[in-house]
């Protein structure tokens, strides 16, 4: 297990490097963009999202020479070593393409650290709000300096909810049920934003089918906060699969797994 002094180390050498992946991502955003796609029309990946992995991957093993690395786009057509043994880095370098592509607001860059499969340094940086989220497990949680409160722990029926708009249509695990109890719907597209919004109490619960660079970071910051991040049907989470999680107050996750079960 990585010492105090060492974690604090990295803390501090990560939000430094989420400011540098920022700016880059503002000055490149401002240049004509290079768009691909992936699995379908609308998994999109740019040459900003390659250039942010890449700045990253480099930073982190300059900061922890001996971590493993697993980011979206190198990890895109590669399996997914399934432990988390020693040092695990998970990135996401643009959360949210298809609005970084289509809006230009609405993304985030998330990086995590797992150590020895201990969710322990968490980041969310919103990059069109200038907002970095963070979190070193037992230390708190906080947006830039300000220290978060934990969100009030509100019912499905006093909380506005964000889904995953394809797993709606398809009423996936009753989530037509779980919209309809709820007191409204937002989606948001993409899960760093929506979990940043469940953080804030903005939004009792979020849930969507996410892989591992789309939950990761946000669950060391969620579960400080005293919320619950777990599977939709109460399941303990994997975070090296793919998997329909749920972030939401412990009451929210009460009243969704009795509609699931």
């Amino acid at each position: 297990m990585v010492n105090s002094e060492t974690l604090e180390r990295f803390d501090q050498k990560v939000q430094e490097l989420l400011w540098s992946a920022r700016k880059q991502t503002i000055e490149l955003m401002n240049t004509p963009l290079k768009v691909d796609t992936k699995s379908s029309a609308n998994d999109l990946v740019t040459n900003v999202d390659r250039q942010n992995e890449q700045l990253i991957r480099k930073r982190l093993l300059e900061i922890d020479p001996s971590a493993r690395i697993v980011g979206e786009e190198e990890s895109f057509n590669h399996k997914i070593d399934p432990d988390l043994n020693g040092n695990v880095w998970i990135i996401d370098p643009i959360d949210g393409t298809l609005n970084f592509v289509k809006q230009r607001d609405h993304f985030a860059i998330m990086v995590a650290l797992y150590c020895d499969g201990v969710p322990t340094l968490g980041y969310i940086m919103d990059v069109m709000n200038k907002r970095l989220y963070h979190a070193w497990r037992g230390h708190g949680a906080y947006v830039n300096k300000l220290r978060l409160k934990e969100p009030a722990n509100s019912s499905l029926a006093d909380s506005l909810i964000a889904i995953n708009g394809w797993q709606l249509i398809k009423n996936h695990c009753h989530q037509e049920e779980i919209a309809q109890q709820a007191a409204g719907l937002r989606m948001y597209g993409s899960a760093g934003i929506e979990i940043i919004h469940v953080l804030n109490g903005q939004l009792g619960g979020y849930t969507s089918r996410l892989k591992p660079w789309d939950i990761a970071s946000g669950m060391v910051i969620a579960e400080e906060l005293g919320l619950l991040v777990k599977t939709i049907d109460d399941q303990p989470l994997n975070v090296l699969s793919s998997n329909t999680v749920l972030v939401a107050t412990k009451k929210v996750c009460q009243d969704i797994w009795q509609i699931t079960k």
